[in-house]
């Protein structure tokens, strides 16, 4: 499957600058710790204007109780109050995994230019990974996608997160003599 790639960093010929691309991965990836930190699961979005990141965020969805509280979302809003607008199409968006299809469902709503994700979601994914949705035909907006953006990085912090978790289940599970 062939990606759309655009370049938000200037020459006409749509060059992406990898780079600058794993700079801000990087920020994301610093926003996905912080996720960890508070117990989330780990995944981080920053949202890029003319260079520069004007929104974080990183998953809140368990700190909040709030199941649309995931990273991007949480970018996404930020973002729009930093430009007063609703309509982000002079913005990227740089996210650890790909984004779900709630999250995709934003992105082409607000006509973010460029979707910038680190590992894919071949199971949930709607950016080429189950599905689609950021450049479905006859949708009134298709984001640009480049994938795989420190992507081993991005998977391992999803990987060992997950892990812990599994092995702390079990702990407990011992503990208490409960089987299942």
């Amino acid at each position: 499957m062939e990606l759309g790639i655009a370049s938000p960093f200037g020459d006409e010929e749509g060059f992406v600058d990898l780079q600058s691309d794993a700079y801000f991965m990087g920020e994301a990836l610093r926003m996905a710790r912080r996720a960890e930190a508070d117990g989330e699961v780990p995944i981080g979005a920053v949202v890029v204007r003319a260079g520069r990141v004007i929104a974080r965020a990183s998953n809140q969805v368990e700190m909040l109780k709030d199941a649309t509280a995931h990273a991007e979302m949480l970018a996404i809003t930020q973002a729009e109050s930093v430009v007063d607008d609703w309509r982000l199409n002079e913005c990227d968006l740089y996210v650890t995994k790909e984004p779900c299809p709630m999250c995709a469902g934003a992105i082409v709503h607000v006509r973010l230019r460029r979707v910038v994700f680190g590992c894919s979601d071949l199971r949930g994914g709607a950016a080429g990974g189950a599905i689609n949705l950021l450049q479905m035909p006859g949708l009134n907006h298709r984001s640009e996608i480049t994938a795989g953006v420190r992507g081993e990085e991005c998977a391992f912090l999803l990987r060992s997160f997950f892990a812990g978790r599994r092995e702390d289940a079990k702990l407990r599970q011992g503990e208490t003599g409960e089987v299942g």
